[in-house]
């Protein structure tokens, strides 16, 4: 029994400093793997090359092109003349409203009337035969298919107005859901 006793009191000093219960803590060393290291090295490498980046993107716009950007007098920015055009407007889902005003002679263009403000959007083409106009500057996207329109925030990835339809849109959804 006293050499159970003997070899169970060993097995559990044993465990006891294995768990570092036991071993003093002035000698804390940290012993790094050596895949840690190199998975470590990657990241700050890679840090570091998306920061070279940014700052080389930085100073290819130059002074010049920040001015442009926030240029209040550049189409993209400022206010867009509505003289002389043919005003549309739309009713959308939870009572929001929009107003498109276009010129006959100037189809790659509209102004769209958002929240009190007025927007120049500019014409992207595309294949499914779908009216798209945006404006980079403010994130604006505004899609027009013969059924609705919708208005979407391309900054932040989300619909701004859906279900938006025009008095004539309107009117030819009430025949097709009568004919049902």
């Amino acid at each position: 029994m006293a050499t159970h006793l003997s070899k169970l009191l060993a097995a559990c000093a044993v465990a006891l400093a294995a768990a570092g219960l036991c071993a003093p803590a002035v000698s804390a060393t940290v012993e790094k793997h050596p895949k840690a290291e190199d998975v470590l090295k990657a990241q700050s490498k890679s840090k570091s090359k998306k920061a070279k980046k940014a700052a080389a993107g930085a100073a290819a716009v130059g002074a010049a092109g920040v001015a442009a950007a926030f240029d209040p007098n550049s189409p993209e920015v400022a206010e867009p003349d509505i003289t002389d055009t043919l005003v549309t407007e739309y009713a959308c889902e939870l009572g929001n409203k929009i107003t498109i005003y276009t010129n006959q002679q100037d189809d790659s263009h509209i102004a769209l009337r958002w929240k009190k403000r007025l927007h120049r959007l500019a014409r992207v083409g595309t294949t499914t035969g779908a009216l798209r106009f945006e404006n980079p500057h403010y994130g604006l996207v505004w899609i027009g298919i013969p059924a609705k329109g919708i208005l979407l925030d391309s900054k932040l990835n989300r619909q701004l107005a859906n279900e938006c339809k025009s008095a004539e849109q309107m009117a030819a959804a009430v025949p097709a859901e009568k004919k049902s």
